[in-house]
């Protein structure tokens, strides 16, 4: 019999595997497009992964964020390719994203993230709101800001956002997409291309932190993460042939998604 503190691996069935490799996939999928893969991936970890490994969270939250991280730097390859990234506004706001999401997780142990859920449960409805009510939000691609005033903006979404990635985490390629829509006054594709390279910025200080702790469950991670690739190759080849209005519906899906779960999580 096996204590509930013990840490010893069990295999994984065959079943078992191929259902977490679909997961990834679909996560990989929808998070290429506009973020909110781990709505899909996390549960199914929760789900599938032995009672033996779930005796704490963090190679649960490890082996996610490492197949999270294949997907995500794959489709800001895709987007990246086809796409006109603003490179010298979105790499130092990527790297100030990098250091707060650090930062974040560490001032996680000192404040319960759960207080933010009621903030952020209103927040996204709102956003849902808001996005609905205006038919052209987000449909033309025209932005507002002056170079410097974008890449001070830039900057400051950075830190707020990986400081909030590593502290609670739900919805930040949502709010994300949002900010570059409604401040910056990109469309749902171009808000999306540069919402993958920020989350993929704030994910690399998740990562590295997990494996440096040893708590990322490779055996299961590395089948994942191929797969999530696969899911994010076929997220972003779609989401640019199909263009704007494809972007915006999934947006649809993925908010009202996070609020449903959120609501649930409260209530």
């Amino acid at each position: 019999m096996i204590s509930p503190g013990a840490h010893r691996r069990l295999p994984l069935t065959f079943v078992d595997t191929l259902l977490l490799s679909i997961f990834a996939f679909l996560a990989g999928f929808v998070d290429a497009i506009v973020g909110g893969g781990g709505l899909i991936q996390l549960p199914a970890l929760l789900l599938f992964l032995p009672t033996a490994q779930q005796a704490t969270l963090a190679p649960i939250f490890g082996t996610n964020k490492f197949s999270s991280i294949c997907g995500t730097s794959l489709a800001m390859a895709q987007y990246a390719s086809r796409i006109n990234i603003r490179w010298e506004i979105i790499l130092p706001a990527g790297a100030a994203a990098c250091l707060f999401s650090f930062l974040g997780a560490r001032i996680v142990s000192l404040i319960p993230p759960e207080t933010l859920k009621p903030v952020v449960f209103v927040l996204l409805i709102l956003a849902l709101a808001y996005t609905i009510k205006r038919k052209d939000f987000g449909a033309l691609h025209a932005p507002r800001l002056t170079p410097r005033a974008e890449r001070f903006l830039a900057l400051l979404t950075g830190a707020a956002i990986g400081f909030y990635d590593g502290f609670f985490g739900p919805g930040t390629g949502s709010f994300l997409i949002l900010i570059f829509v409604g401040l910056f006054g990109y469309d749902f594709l171009n808000a999306s291309a540069n919402a993958k390279i920020l989350n993929f910025c704030t994910n690399v200080a998740a990562v590295s932190y997990f494996a440096w702790s040893s708590n990322i469950l490779y055996e299961h991670a590395l089948p994942m993460g191929l797969c999530n690739m696969l899911g994010a190759f076929i997220g972003s080849r779609l989401a640019i042939a199909k263009g704007n209005q494809f972007v915006r519906v999934f947006f649809f899906l993925v908010v009202s998604a996070l609020i449903l779960k959120l609501g649930y999580d409260l209530w």
